[in-house]
């Protein structure tokens, strides 16, 4: 069965300025109102009267006579309060609504306020996030619910392969967590928190060349001197062929034939072995301990993007419509997939779950594939991306454009065009803006450098 689209099924021709919201994996509304309701009750049992809750300093209105057609509870991120144990609520069969809803008893009308009001701002919070989760991931659209559907038929077909509970009910949802992919939850980069895992201690290191070079040989030195790399994979690319002879390692190499496609960097080759991935070019220019450093942060954060050069997103008054900024900035919301650290799950993602439009746009036009995989990482997560400090040589890395995706100092026409083609793909701005940059510890303290762990981060 297809996989349902990451964007939207229709290019919209004026984008909706929403700002970017905080780094929070399912924010609450910013109103601080509660609407609790109840869906209708047996045709014996009598209505209940509605009252009123001050809950937190919102105000939480309880319906008992039935739930109206236009109900803004769960696309608000409110808490159904059911005053009836007996109702089959939507997919209850996949779907966990002791999580996200509260169940009454109706003949205790008086017992069930007085628990409401009693109830823990952090209980409160949990009960909400899980409501606006649920809502925006199975019920927010028509297409949602169908996709939705399908994927439970499916999971009765495949049994024992299907969908476990922590996906349905945990972000970012069943839908985008592919079991083509895999069955186990070790094998994505969501679920590590919840069952108390770490994941792997090793990289594949997958250096795409547009042209070679002397470059090229120094990377894959650096590459290999990194403790935690476990192979070096070259995504062969340029219209000359490779060099017969590459310089000696300590861990495999292999060369990939690729088809001279921007997107050919995110396609799942079965040559990867590790989870995490290194995403590098040909001209990239880090130094040993740049990548051990970024490798150990992501290890802490396997669901989102590590990089070192970033870009920032903002709303273009003048043209109506969203834009990027290559400055050197505080914040940004996208990493260049040049030198980035990310799972090896979104190369799946980006082959098979986005739009053949999009994908086709990143071919045509190279400039748009780092724009389109931070998209997808964001549409996934709602997570920003993680920034690590890097060293003045990756800053005059710049190869030439015609090589593909790359570094530059100005962002040109193209990619600004590129960037509001990709976001009226997707219907909306998933990227999240962030101020955050992991440093090593000591980094630029005035110490002893013997005293430090990454000491060449600091070298000018």
């Amino acid at each position: 069965m297809p996989q349902p689209a990451l964007g939207a099924s229709t290019v919209s021709k004026t984008l909706d300025p929403i700002r970017p919201t905080q780094e929070k994996p399912y924010p609450t509304p910013p109103s601080a109102s509660f609407l609790a309701t109840d869906l209708p009750p047996p045709a014996s049992s009598k209505p209940f009267r509605a009252a009123t809750l001050d809950w937190g300093g919102g105000e939480c209105v309880q319906g008992g006579a039935g739930l109206p057609s236009d109900c803004p509870a769960p696309q608000a991120g409110c808490i159904p309060v059911l005053l009836s144990p007996r109702w089959e609520l939507p997919f209850s069969e996949v779907i966990d609504w002791t999580k996200a809803v509260i169940i009454a008893d109706e003949r205790l009308p008086l017992q069930v306020l007085a628990a409401l009001r009693d109830m823990l701002p952090s209980k409160i919070l949990s009960l909400r996030q899980q409501t606006q989760f649920l809502w925006t991931t199975y019920f927010s659209s028509v297409e949602k619910v169908i996709h939705t559907t399908l994927e439970i038929v499916q999971d009765r077909i495949w049994g024992t392969s299907a969908h476990s509970s922590l996906m349905w009910n945990s972000p970012p949802g069943a839908l985008l967590a592919l079991p083509s992919f895999s069955t186990s939850l070790k094998d994505f980069p969501f679920y590590h928190l919840q069952q108390g895992s770490s994941p792997e201690s090793s990289f594949s290191a997958l250096i795409w060349v547009g042209v070679s070079g002397e470059p090229l040989l120094k990377l894959i030195q650096v590459v290999a001197g990194s403790r935690y790399c476990a192979q070096i994979l070259i995504l062969w690319s340029s219209e000359k062929p490779p060099p017969d002879r590459w310089p000696e390692t300590t861990v495999p190499l292999t060369v990939i034939e690729g088809r001279r496609k921007a997107s050919d960097r995110f396609f799942p080759y079965s040559d990867i072995s590790t989870n995490a991935i290194l995403s590098l070019d040909a001209h990239s220019s880090l130094s040993t301990s740049e990548v051990d450093f970024a490798f150990v942060v992501w290890q802490s954060f396997p669901e989102r993007m590590v990089g070192f050069l970033t870009r920032n997103h903002f709303w273009d008054e003048a043209s109506g419509a969203w834009s990027c900024s290559a400055e050197v900035a505080n914040e940004f919301s996208m990493v260049l997939t040049t030198a980035a650290f990310y799972h090896r799950y979104y190369h799946t993602l980006f082959t098979y779950s986005l739009p053949k439009a999009l994908r086709t746009m990143a071919d045509d036009t190279p400039t748009c594939v780092d724009i389109l995989m931070n998209f997808l990482v964001a549409t996934v997560t709602k997570l920003p991306p993680i920034k690590v400090p890097y060293g003045r040589q990756l800053r005059e890395a710049v190869p030439l454009a015609a090589e593909g995706p790359g570094p530059t100092p100005e962002l040109q026409p193209l990619a600004q065009d590129c960037f509001s083609r990709v976001a009226a793909g997707f219907g909306h701005m998933p990227l999240v803006a962030s101020r955050v940059r992991l440093d090593p510890v000591l980094f630029k303290d005035p110490v002893s450098v013997q005293r430090k762990k990454y000491r060449s981060l600091e070298k000018p």
